[in-house]
């Protein structure tokens, strides 16, 4: 008798909003091989404060399956459909998601994840903290915390940890280095 060897590849499923740990635990009492990685915040309320774990990708959750698999998993309750490019579900390589489970076990780093994408050249405005309204221009981007700004009427560079979420992109090329109310 012949056996045959099943080809697992990752796959990323988009979920229904605000579902990835119900998707999770669902696939796991399917016996479906998953990963949802999740990073720890500190949440807010009026009354108290607490360490939560919320997914790193909203919306997104990795299964490891082979065809027989394939349909069990986005046939799931709180699975929408697999991550696809021009019509096709996107395998992911498994060093990519190795990757990813060596990053996030390192807990002496935070993880935030950004879509927008800066770069080089891009003019700025910080709009946040001790640097609200002063613009430049971004010659050098160090990963998600830590920028450096040209000031040209100023004739210097500053490196600044700042997060991409307290800057903006300005539409013109920056003439001053504070903005004129």
């Amino acid at each position: 008798m012949k056996t045959f060897k099943r080809n697992y590849r990752w796959y990323a499923i988009y979920t229904r909003s605000r579902s990835e740990k119900k998707l999770y635990k669902e696939l796991v009492d399917k016996s479906i091989e998953v990963y949802l990685p999740l990073k720890k915040e500190l949440r807010v309320w009026s009354d108290r404060k607490k360490w939560v774990e919320s997914p790193l990708f909203t919306s997104y959750i990795f299964v490891r399956v082979s065809e027989r698999e394939y349909y069990d998993a986005i046939n799931s309750t709180w699975a929408v459909r697999y991550v696809c490019f021009e019509g096709r579900a996107v395998p992911i390589p498994d060093a990519q998601i190795d990757s990813l489970k060596l990053f996030l076990e390192d807990t002496k780093r935070d993880v935030e994840l950004t879509s927008r994408s800066l770069k080089k050249g891009d003019h700025l405005e910080i709009t946040i903290g001790p640097l609200k309204g002063v613009r430049g221009e971004l010659v050098q981007l160090r990963g998600q915390h830590r920028i450096m700004l040209r000031f040209i009427s100023l004739g210097c560079c500053v490196h600044a940890d700042i997060s991409m979420d307290e800057v903006k992109r300005l539409k013109t090329p920056v003439e001053l280095s504070y903005k004129e109310n």
